[in-house]
C-alpha cells in the first residue's frame, strides 16, 4: 500500500496527536513539536501500526523552528499538512509581556502562513495535497462580551487572520488539486493552555475535533466548525463580507459622515 506523507505540527498531544492516530492506517508522518519525549512516545505508537515516522523537534514561535519546518516541507514530499501548533496566552493586551506579543503572533498567525507557503510548491507540482489549519471559534468573538470567555485580543486577532488567510488561499487555489481547510473548534478537552478545557461540560474531545475535520475535508468544507449543526451562519458570513466590501467601496463618505453645515 502506498502511504501519503503527512506533516503535523503541535503533534505531541491533544488535537495534533488525535489527527495522527486517525490517519495512521494510510499515512506516514513527520511529527513536529517542542516536547521530544512525547513525540517519541507517539512515534513508537504509530510505528506499531506500520507507519514510518520522522520526528522533528521545533518551536514554531522561533525563527529557527520555523526555518527547520519550512526546510523540511520544501523537499516537496508532504501531501498533507496539518498546522495545529498554537498557544492561548489569554490575557488583556496591557498585561502581556512585550516579548510575548511577537511570540504569540508568530506561533498563532505567522507560522501557519509560513508552513503553508513552504508546502505549496511540492503539492502543486504533484497536483495533489491538502493543508489543514487549526484555528478557533474565538476567531469570530471580537465583539462578543461574555464573562466566560477569557481576555483574548492577541489570540483572537491571530486566529481571525488564520481564518481569513485560509479562506482567501482556498479561493486562490480553486482549479488546482490542493485543498484548504481551517478548523474552528470551541472548547476542547486537552492540556492546551494549561488544561483550560478539561472538565468543561461543553468541551469536545480532541478525537472528535480531528474526526470532524477529516470528514469535512473529504466533503470539501473550507471552514469546519465541528460543533455547528446549522451551517447557514457560515454562508451568512460570506454574504456579510460581500455587502461590506461592495457597499463600502465608494468615492464619497456615507451620509452619516456628512457634516451638517446648515446655519
Amino acid at each position: 500500500m502506498t502511504r501519503t506523507l503527512a506533516l503535523i505540527t503541535g503533534a505531541s498531544s491533544g488535537i495534533g496527536a488525535a489527527y495522527a492516530r486517525l490517519l495512521s492506517r494510510e499515512h506516514d508522518f513527520v511529527l513536529v513539536a517542542r516536547r521530544l519525549d512525547r513525540l517519541n512516545e507517539l512515534a513508537a505508537e504509530l510505528r506499531a501500526t506500520g507507519a514510518a515516522v520522522e520526528v522533528l523537534r521545533a518551536d514554531l514561535a522561533t525563527p529557527g523552528g520555523l526555518a527547520r519546518v519550512s526546510e523540511r516541507l520544501a523537499t516537496g514530499d508532504v501531501r498533507l499538512l496539518i498546522s495545529n501548533a498554537g498557544a492561548g496566552g489569554y490575557a488583556r493586551l496591557a498585561d502581556v509581556d512585550p516579548a510575548d506579543v511577537d511570540r504569540l503572533l508568530t506561533l498563532n498567525a505567522v507560522a501557519p502562513a509560513r508552513v503553508a507557503h513552504a508546502a505549496l510548491p511540492g503539492m502543486l507540482a504533484a497536483n495533489e495535497g491538502a493543508i489543514v489549519t487549526v484555528a478557533s471559534l474565538l476567531a469570530f468573538s471580537a465583539q462578543v462580551t461574555d464573562e466566560r470567555i477569557p481576555p483574548r485580543a492577541l489570540y483572537t486577532a491571530a486566529k481571525a487572520a488564520t481564518v481569513a488567510f485560509t479562506r482567501t488561499l482556498a479561493t486562490e487555489l480553486a482549479g488546482t488539486s490542493v485543498r484548504m481547510q481551517v478548523v474552528c473548534p470551541g472548547i476542547v478537552a486537552t492540556d492546551f493552555d494549561g488544561g483550560y478545557g478539561i472538565g468543561v461540560p461543553t468541551a469536545m474531545s480532541a478525537e472528535d475535533v480531528a474526526a470532524a475535520s477529516l470528514s469535512g475535508l473529504r466533503s470539501g468544507e473550507t471552514i469546519c466548525v465541528p460543533g455547528l449543526e446549522d451551517t447557514t451562519a457560515i454562508d451568512a458570513l460570506a454574504g456579510a463580507e460581500t455587502a461590506l466590501l461592495l457597499g463600502g467601496n465608494r468615492p464619497t463618505p456615507a451620509t452619516r459622515y456628512t457634516l451638517d453645515t446648515a446655519g
